[in-house]
């Protein structure tokens, strides 16, 4: 019950969000790896399949620091999933966090305490 280690949870590790979600995993006795954006990157098949499968606009993260950092131009220029996946692999902050991929091959975009039970299979 909930012990599957094919749960991923990807971000970065000092992101508020996914240490929150992360200590809810924990304390739930729910087994995962993490995937830290900083030191491992992005997997563009793993961020082309959430591109897909959720959409652009949800992983892409526009209430975040990384975001308002960006110049104008740059921001403007993301009109589409092509143009928000680059924006992403350059600059990783700006995927809204945590992307879980759950063993039942859902993904989601943030952390939700409310539906990770029956998602973690608990």
């Amino acid at each position: 019950m909930g012990k599957d280690t094919s749960i991923t949870v990807y971000g970065i590790p000092n992101c508020d969000t996914v240490k929150k979600a992360r200590a809810w995993l924990a304390e739930h006795g729910v087994a995962h790896t993490f995937h830290d954006f900083k030191k491992q990157g992005v997997p563009e098949a793993e961020l082309d399949a959430w591109l897909r499968d959720v959409g652009w606009e949800k992983v892409l993260n526009r209430k975040g620091t990384m975001w308002r950092k960006l110049d104008a131009q740059t921001q403007a220029s993301v009109v589409d999933a092509k143009t928000a996946r680059s924006v992403m692999l350059a600059q990783p902050s700006v995927i809204k966090r945590p992307v879980v991929a759950w063993a039942s091959g859902k993904t989601t975009v943030g952390f939700d305490a409310a539906a990770w039970p029956s998602l973690a299979g608990l």
